[in-house]
């Protein structure tokens, strides 16, 4: 059979994989400083062999007469994704690639070093040149997928994602959240006012912060037989599912932040150690899109983290591992107080729950006038401090800084992928609301720190069925319903509103 090349090819190029998700994880935790120019060119060596094999012009052929065998259902699902990986990775030309590579890595650069000056007039020709390389990428995947161009572009991150739909969805939240967020801020004036924050009672020192968080993996089911926790300076979760590397970093003034970094990784973590073993070698058997794995860290992070349910479980453990004076007389209402607090800011990795979706949705709508030429890059500046004041109420004009230029994602050429940000948010509070149905009792498991139930409940619905369907047929296979905003709303309402 035919299908069974496409197998064999499948077990090479994971093992490829392997090798270089385990040495980029290393590289950011334990290789010795002088050890950079050699990596570097290890992982060059193998990322040439891996495209080479996973793009040969052989596989559309085996490809094809795969689909004309006797297969299995799941067979089949796993020839039309390796399918719709090959189109992707095959649609762009190789010179094109080339052009591409040595204009996001300069524009990179130069954002590197231009953003702390706020010099935008500096960063602008660069800038221009990624963007015309997008609008030329976002023409040929869309000739070479069937898709609208936008949508194209946004298919690599999360397939199935379509303008049509999130245009809707993202409306109505950002109608929401223009009118939640004043409310949010009343509501916490208020509770700050009768309850002001306290401060902790750091120093903390790093192992036992280290301890206290291999607490909370354990406690939230991490396989420490198949994952490790490690330093770095950006958290990250990395390897592969059968040895999954999470980082963390450390402030030795409070714990929180890393504790809820820990947190928000060990969600991506168990999606990895939970997806289907006997397909980790084919595209079917790969976690679906960042949407459902951003989904993944934010349910862990906070559909249940930021929770007081979570906090009558792990706030003796905080006392347990950090020490009885830690927490300065801190009770559970000051410690959702400090992980839950609202405010209107510049930088969208700094917001809240509640304002960070209308970050995304600005960026959204920006990227996608940017693709179809309806907004230029020289008026990036003007339109994104108009939305700044619509949305948030502050202007950016005079401060590139922490505007237009904050985000490496438009240096690097990566656009299609901010909404998958703010919908992982929104499938995290879907699949909330469908779990508090079929588990009545998720709260009293959460308090006894029993988490087992609400880990197989996402373990059938989503990690067990990796990239069987596109985002939003999982979503809809999960929850019983399409991606619905109300959710996410009744979500916040909860846990910020005056109700």
């Amino acid at each position: 059979m035919t299908f069974h090349k496409l197998d064999d090819l499948g077990r090479r190029l994971e093992a490829l994989e392997h090798a270089l998700s385990i040495l980029g994880a290393d590289e950011a935790t334990h290789m010795a400083v002088g050890g950079g120019e050699k990596r570097a060119e290890a992982m060059s060596q193998l990322a040439g062999m891996y495209h080479a094999q996973a793009t040969a012009p052989e596989i559309a052929e085996w490809i094809e007469a795969a689909k004309g065998e006797d297969l299995t259902d799941d067979q089949k699902l796993a020839v039309a994704e390796f399918e719709r990986s090959y189109v992707s990775a095959t649609c762009l030309p190789t010179e094109f690639v080339q052009r591409r590579t040595a204009a996001t890595m300069r524009s990179e650069q130069l954002w590197r070093d231009l953003r702390a000056k706020g010099d935008w007039d500096t960063f602008l020709p660069a800038l221009e040149g990624v963007v015309a390389l997008v609008r030329e990428e976002a023409q040929l995947r869309a000739e070479a997928t069937g898709l609208a161009p936008y949508d194209a572009l946004m298919d690599q991150y999360d397939p199935g994602n379509r303008v049509a739909d999130i245009d809707v969805v993202f409306a109505d939240l950002k109608s929401f959240l223009k009118d939640f967020v004043p409310e949010a801020l009343d509501v916490q004036e208020r509770r700050l006012s009768a309850r002001p924050r306290k401060p902790l009672n750091g120093p903390y020192p790093i192992e036992k912060q280290r301890e206290l968080g291999l607490a909370a993996m354990r406690a939230v089911g991490f396989d420490f037989t198949h994952g490790s926790l490690a330093i770095s300076h950006h958290p990250f979760c990395g390897g592969v599912p059968t040895d999954v590397r999470m980082t963390t970093r450390y402030r030795t003034d409070e714990f929180l932040s890393s504790l809820m970094g820990v947190l928000h990784e060990t969600g991506h973590a168990l999606y990895e150690q939970g997806l289907p073993k006997e397909w980790s070698h084919w595209p079917l058997g790969k976690a679906r899109g960042m949407g459902m794995h951003e989904s993944q860290s934010l349910f862990v992070e906070m559909q249940l983290a930021r929770s007081s349910e979570f906090w009558e479980f792990f706030l003796p453990q905080v006392i347990q591992y950090l020490g009885d004076d830690a927490l300065n007389g801190w009770d559970i209402a000051d410690v959702l107080s400090e992980v839950n607090h609202v405010e209107r800011g510049y930088i969208r990795v700094d917001a809240d729950e509640v304002t960070y979706p209308l970050h995304v949705i600005l960026r959204y709508e920006l990227e996608k006038d940017l693709v179809s030429g309806a907004l230029q890059v020289s008026q990036i500046p003007e339109a994104w401090d108009a939305k700044m004041q619509e949305y948030l109420g502050i202007s950016t004009i005079d401060n590139p800084k922490d505007g237009p230029m904050q985000d490496v994602h438009w240096p690097g050429g990566a656009f299609g992928y901010f909404p998958s940000y703010t919908l992982g948010a929104m499938i995290a509070a879907q699949l909330g609301a469908a779990m508090r149905n079929d588990l009545p009792d998720m709260g009293a498991q959460m308090k006894a720190g029993d988490f087992s139930q609400i880990n197989q409940w996402r373990a059938d619905r989503v990690w067990s069925q990796a990239s069987r369907y596109s985002t939003s047929d999982l979503v809809t296979r999960a929850t019983g319903e399409p991606l619905n905003a109300d959710h996410f709303k009744n979500h916040l309402k909860s846990r910020y509103g005056s109700k």
